[in-house]
């Protein structure tokens, strides 16, 4: 019964729109007492992850990723990063879907 404003990930991150003919699925966000929803691909795992962690954007991170992300943390010689949402929801009207 609420309204959110919803965020196109793909869009956000300035990649192409998905080919694969699936859905994407909405993870429900509240920030500042306001609710987002962010159409994603896909979810992997739920982590919760040590603070102490997280480490700072790699120079080498692709662009489009380094201008939202909040740090990264390394597990099992890959790279995870980790959004900041107050950047993500730092929106161009073109960013939102209807």
């Amino acid at each position: 019964g609420r309204i959110v404003t919803v965020v196109d990930m793909r869009a956000r991150l300035g990649l192409p729109k998905a080919e694969d003919g699936k859905t994407p699925m909405a993870v429900g966000v509240d920030l500042r007492g306001e609710s987002y929803g962010l159409l994603i691909d896909q979810i992997g795992e739920v982590l919760r992850l040590p603070e102490d962690g997280k480490e700072e954007n790699p120079v080498n991170l692709d662009p489009r990723m380094a201008k939202l992300a909040g740090g990264v943390h390394r597990l099992d010689g890959q790279l995870m990063v980790v959004l900041d949402v107050d950047r993500v929801l730092e929106l161009a009207p073109e960013m939102m879907a209807a």
